[in-house]
This record gives C-alpha cells, structure tokens and sequence, in this order.
C-alpha cells in the first residue's frame, strides 16, 4: 500500500466512476483499475462493488475511504509544511472561486497575485458553494472565495468585503419611474434569478423576503451575463452583485441599473481554508492581496491580526 493507492480510492470514491477518477489522477483507467484491485487483494477486501453501469463503496469500504482521505490529508500538511519552512509564498495554491465572483474578482486577482508572489503556482477551480466546501473539507483545494460563512468547524472564514446588490431592468420598465428602488418595488413574477444550488439565488431570495416555493422566473442559469442578456431580451429583471457591474454589459443603451435601496441588500464575501492549513503567512497575504484595489462599488474589510503560527 501506499500513497498513490490511497489517492486512486478517494478519487472513485469522490466521483463514483473509474474514468473520472482515472482522468483526476492523471492516469490511464486500466492503470487505476488495476492498482486497485492489486489493493483490495492486498488488504483481503472488496472496497468496491462493481457493474457495468455503476460502482458504489461497500460498507467496509467507505471506512477504508476515509482513512485513506485522513491520511492524505496527513500527507499533504507534511509536504506544505516542509514547503513553507523555506519561503511560505513559493510552491502550489490550489483556489477555488463560486461562479458569481470568478469572473470578476479573477482577473484582479490574478495581476496583483502575478506581482506580489512571483513563485506561487496557482490552480484554479470554479464551482457551486457546496462543491468547494467539500473539496475545501476532503483537501482537493487548500483555499476558496465563497459568499456564505462555513457550516462545518473544521473551515475558517476571513470576511474580505461586502457587496451589494444592484437591481439590472429595461430602460422602459415601470421601475425607472422610482426614486430609489426598495425591496418591495421588485416584481416578483419578473425576477430572474439562477438556478438552485447558486448561492446567490438563495440570497436574492433572502433580500427580496421570497419563500422558495414562491414562483419566480428561473431559468436553470449559470451565470449572471444569461441572466442579464434575458433582461436585454426584455424577459423580466434581475438582482447582480456590485462587481459584475464592470461587466461589458453596461454599454447596452436598452439597460438600467440602480442600486437596491436596503441596508440588508449585500452579500459578504470570504476567504475559507481549512483550520488545520498550514501556511497561514500565505492565508495573511492573500487576504491582503484580494482586498488591495478592489472596485468602489464594495466594501473591503481588510481583516487584521491574522495568526501566522
């Protein structure tokens, strides 16, 4: 046994599928295949169940699996550790961004980070909030940018700024007519929000005091340029986060945007990493790097006195 053996399992385990997992590992699927079964006759079990159309863990499998995850995770604190003895801001980062920020906050991201930390290697990844927590949780990412604080005590959050919302509608819509437009004045059978597991939909919801039964126009979207090109169409309105106002949207004559009139209409927005990461000096500078410049439509909350022991 060994680690590479510990790291094929967790990944079947994780996405229920040997080609993926294979594709994961930068392997060939016979390869994985094998090393596995080379494993299971080794420990005298069966960790999966296999057929032609599925493969799920047995019971003592799923016990293995997550041995198998505590130790690689083991694993990887050693080698950040050793890492970072030398200089904390060399070596890989992997990050993760919801698709509600990526867009936005990547770019800025990404120019200052290139200045600052010449010799960190970044890897990015984009997804739901779920998503990024449970890789933030099984050690697939080491940091992520999300709008929600963590649920589980194993993740830390550092707030990095608030942002509100802005109400984006057609130039010819009854709401240009408002001065100031208030939660209340949103049409709910109009709005257009994204589809579930976004967690911007939840907080739009949130703001606009909808129940999630209530009937609003979603449209399975995945991103805030579908949304926004549908009110373009003149299909209804919808609610943006501040900084996808530096969107190349806002040339388009036929669009109106106004910020909505509440004190609890924003999001917060954080940088989550596990409690037991290691490179906290580099957690202290990436929070210092994602805050500088930021657009003055937030509000940075340049947090202070970050451990870095």
């Amino acid at each position: 046994m060994n680690i590479r053996d510990l790291s094929y399992i967790s990944a079947v385990a994780r996405h229920g599928h040997f080609g993926r997992a294979a594709e994961s590992c930068h392997v060939s699927q016979p390869a994985l295949s094998s090393q596995i079964k080379k494993l299971e006759r080794e420990l005298g079990v069966i960790i999966f169940e296999r057929d032609n159309k599925s493969v799920r863990l047995t019971d003592v499998g799923a016990d293995i699996v997550r041995l198998a995850e505590e130790a690689l995770g083991v694993v990887s604190r050693i080698r950040m550790t050793a890492g970072a003895a030398g200089d904390p801001h060399s070596g890989q980062l992997k990050l993760g961004f919801i698709p509600t920020i990526a867009p936005y906050l990547v770019p800025h991201f990404v120019k200052n980070c290139r200045a600052e930390l010449p010799n960190l290697q970044v890897q990015f990844e984009e997804n739901i909030t779920e998503r990024l927590n449970q890789a933030l949780e099984n050690g697939d990412l080491d940091v992520a940018i999300l709008a929600t604080p963590p649920d589980d005590n194993r993740l830390e959050a550092i707030p990095l700024y608030d942002e509100p919302f802005w109400v984006v509608f057609p130039e010819r819509h009854d709401l240009r007519l408002l001065r100031g437009i208030h939660v209340e004045d949103l049409p709910h059978d109009e709005l257009l929000l994204l589809a579930e597991g976004h967690c911007f939909r939840d907080q739009a919801l949130d703001v606009c005091k909808i129940d999630a039964r209530e009937q609003v126009r979603t449209i399975r979207a995945t991103s805030m340029e579908t949304l926004i090109n549908m009110v373009t169409a003149g299909f209804g309105v919808t609610l943006i986060p501040a900084m996808a106002l530096d969107g190349a949207w806002r040339t388009q004559s036929e669009l109106l945007t106004e910020k909505l009139n509440d004190s609890k209409a924003y999001r917060r927005v954080y940088l989550t990493y596990r409690k037991t990461f290691p490179r906290r000096i580099l957690v202290k500078t990436l929070t210092e790097i994602l805050c500088q410049n930021l657009p003055d439509t937030v509000s940075s909350l340049l947090p202070t006195g970050i451990s870095s022991t």
